[in-house]
């Protein structure tokens, strides 16, 4: 992990996008001038650029920029023509825009229970929620760590499921040696600025090795069309920003770079936190989880995080109410249905991580953490 150019504030934020924007300052800059010269800013020449690209870099032969990761998760779903009578399965422990766009394409979502080792979905519980009715499988690549995909693969295999990776939280993860956005049928990306490649605002992708879902993708991101004014289908403006694209273009080639820093920080975490009261994440494989996030389990958590806050030090719950116990989506399941779940949501916290934290924060942030639990 590379000093950073200033001494650590007298705080630790729990994300500090400056450091990355300044130390890139001068390439996004050139990006956005070039939009701003050539004027192109709808579906640009910044857009098509960025989407080669990101699909060399995911190991597929197409990306289409879309202007969310909901959107690309729903428009994903829509190209494989899943809809209403079918049923997705995902996991019961993801952000709620997963299951908002299972149900933006009119399919019902159905979830499944996490393995509490790595907070991913259960493979099993998968295999035991297959129906006639199932359509699609999403497997979410939680906190930057890949889903069990072979598992996961044998199962769609065998029932004739789509596998939609969720991915939206893991650029540039490896598993078996493959990056995710390569192990399904089509991944999804978003492009949110605090993820490990983020635009200048809300962006996302889909990626894929089907020519003909990608050309059905094109067309439902902009309203039906690939030639203007001929709308071959219904769709939506769910476009990639052209300005947005160029950043992101900008930024990718530095991703395994800024990637490397944050595994570097989650070691240093697990080393200085190793013999404390929290659970640290399970070792992964060489390069595989990416920590977009940096997620501990700790008793009397309510309590830890005012600790962390009266020491400024930053800190987010990866998410504090399940999906099936938020008011919107109590039809999914009763309380105790998922219960590794609704666990983990009373005990975990996400600690500062990101591109550019010195090993000054990452030190102080667990001396902060381990103090709470010696006092």
């Amino acid at each position: 992990m590379a000093a950073t150019a200033e001494a650590s504030p007298p705080g630790v934020p729990f994300v500090d996008l400056r450091w990355l924007h300044d130390s890139l300052r001068g390439e996004i800059d050139a990006a956005v001038a070039r939009v701003i010269d050539r004027s192109d800013f709808i579906l640009g020449g910044a857009v098509h650029e960025f989407e080669a690209s990101f699909a060399e870099y995911c190991g597929v032969e197409h990306a289409v920029g879309v202007d969310s990761g909901f959107s690309a998760i729903e428009l994903a779903l829509r190209a494989y023509d899943v809809g209403p009578g079918d049923e997705v399965i995902t996991a019961a422990n993801t952000f709620i825009a997963t299951v908002g766009a299972i149900e933006g394409c009119g399919a019902q979502p159905v979830l499944v229970d996490i393995d509490p080792a790595t907070s991913n979905l259960d493979p099993q519980r998968v295999a035991d929620a297959v129906t006639p009715a199932t359509r699609a499988v999403i497997p979410v690549h939680l906190y930057g760590r890949p889903a069990p995909m072979q598992e996961i693969d044998t199962i769609a295999q065998d029932n004739d499921l789509v596998i939609i990776e969720d991915a939206c939280q893991a650029h540039g993860a490896y598993y078996a040696g493959r990056r995710t956005g390569s192990l399904g049928h089509a991944a999804a990306f978003s492009f949110y600025p605090g993820k490990n490649l983020g635009a200048l605002g809300d962006g996302g992708a889909i990626v894929t090795n089907d020519e003909a879902v990608a050309t059905r993708v094109r067309q439902l991101r902009n309203l039906g069309s690939t030639v203007k004014y001929r709308h071959e289908i219904k769709g939506f403006n769910r476009r990639l920003d052209t300005i947005h694209a160029a950043v992101l273009k900008a930024k990718l080639p530095h991703l395994d770079r800024h990637n490397a820093w944050r595994q570097e920080a989650a070691s240093t975490y697990a080393k200085l936190l190793a013999e404390s009261a929290v659970t640290v994440p399970s070792p992964a494989e060489p390069d595989e989880h990416v920590y977009h996030l940096y997620v501990i389990e700790a008793p009397r958590r309510a309590e830890l995080q005012a600790h962390l806050t009266a020491h400024a030090i930053g800190s987010g719950i990866h998410y504090p109410i399940p999906i099936h116990l938020q008011q919107a989506y109590r039809s999914l399941g009763a309380p105790g249905s998922f219960p590794a779940t609704e666990l983990a949501a009373d005990r975990i916290l996400s600690l500062p991580m990101y591109a550019g934290i010195s090993p000054l924060a990452v030190e102080r942030s667990a001396d902060a953490v381990r103090s709470f639990y010696e006092a």
